[in-house]
């Protein structure tokens, strides 16, 4: 079983909902042990060590019965394979490992440098105990990487049309402005936060952070909901909240984007308005890979594959990369995302095909 599609499979039947591994890191396991990788303990003294990145945790499948497959069945079906992790990632993983042996195969067993898997099992919810716990390991154990590939489904609408090479940074908070309740009937005995917040959330909303930089786009800042607490017509109530997220690009720092949106909020409420921000703690902060002879190098076996060559974006969400990047350069490119996370997530079986031999030319062009 070393060919991407099996693989592939053999993880989707693995009913690794996040936090659980369900026998999905033993799949990988078993292959690699089997191929001659030591597993756990490796330690890799070559260079240049590439590694390949990504997690075997998937999110929970919804309504099951609303699947047209089984959400863990592995089946194929008019090309597609079904199931959740298909794209996101267990197809990505699947294709890396099934590279990996194609390359040691055609090579004696043993690259011009190192090879390793940096997989873990807990990235779709808080990712506290994944990459950014496994890293320090390594670490510890004197291992470096040179560069790292993260199987993430990068692609928007087609196999190759986009890598990721840095994501901006997230930050949460809640504004709070305090009042005083009181009885609608005797609002001068009453201090009504309602239209105070109103006025803040749109002093904070309304200035642009940043207006982007060489590679990233604006910073934006989204309020996501506004609660009083209040189940009542006839009672002002005595506090608002907001709560917002900040997803912002390298001009600025947690630190320096925590005073500047404080600072605007001082400003807009005046000596009157009682304001303030609760921030929650975040581990995501902005990244980018310049690109380089190591970008230059996925997007040529890009396309030699596809025939496309690939955007190098810093759009999106959070993933993995963010921890990654303090170690080594690290790109993302996997399978199209488009059914990621949804009802019948599926991927063309030519696409896993065609991106193991993408992830080949990443490793004949590195060892080259």
């Amino acid at each position: 079983m070393t060919d991407a599609l099996s693989i592939t499979r053999e993880l989707i039947r693995c009913p690794s909902v996040t936090p659980a591994d369900a026998g999905a890191l033993g799949v990988l396991e078993n292959i690699l042990n089997a191929a001659g990788f030591e597993v756990h303990r490796v330690t890799f003294t070559s260079a240049p060590h590439i590694t390949f990145a990504g997690h075997t945790d998937v999110v929970p499948p919804g309504d099951e019965t609303a699947w047209s497959h089984g959400a863990f069945s592995g089946e194929i079906k008019d090309g597609f394979l079904y199931g959740r992790g298909a794209v996101d990632m267990k197809g990505g993983i699947a294709c890396s490992v099934a590279a990996a042996l194609e390359y040691l195969a055609d090579h004696g067993g043993k690259p011009k440098g190192s090879i390793s898997f940096l997989i873990t099992g807990d990235e779709e919810a808080i990712s506290v105990n994944g990459t950014v716990k496994l890293l320090p390991w390594v670490a510890a154990r004197g291992e470096t990487f040179d560069h790292c590939v993260l199987g993430e489904p990068s692609n928007v609408d087609e196999l190759g049309d986009c890598i990721k090479i840095g994501r901006r940074g997230s930050l949460s908070g809640t504004l709070y402005v305090d009042g005083l309740q009181g009885h609608v009937a005797y609002p001068h005995r009453a201090a009504n936060p309602v239209p105070d917040i109103s006025r803040l959330i749109v002093a904070l909303s309304d200035e642009p952070l940043d207006h982007g930089s060489a590679q990233f786009q604006a910073s934006n800042l989204e309020f996501t909901s506004i609660d009083v607490g209040n189940t009542a017509f006839n009672v002002i109530p005595g506090q608002a909240r907001a709560k917002f997220n900040i997803r912002f690009n390298d001009n600025h720092t947690q630190e320096t984007l925590r005073a500047l949106v404080e600072a605007r909020m001082t400003k807009a409420a005046g000596n009157r308005v009682r304001a303030r921000i609760e921030w929650e703690y975040s581990n995501s902060n902005v990244f980018v890979t310049k690109p380089g002879p190591f970008t230059d190098l996925a997007v040529a076996a890009i396309e030699d594959v596809t025939s496309r060559k690939p955007e190098l974006s810093t759009s999106g969400g959070t993933s993995d990369a963010r921890f990654i990047s303090s170690y080594c350069p690290v790109i993302e490119f996997g399978l199209v995302g488009q059914t990621m996370h949804q009802i019948d997530e599926r991927t063309p079986v030519s696409d896993l095909e065609k991106l193991t031999k993408i992830y080949r030319g990443v490793l004949d062009r590195y060892f080259g």
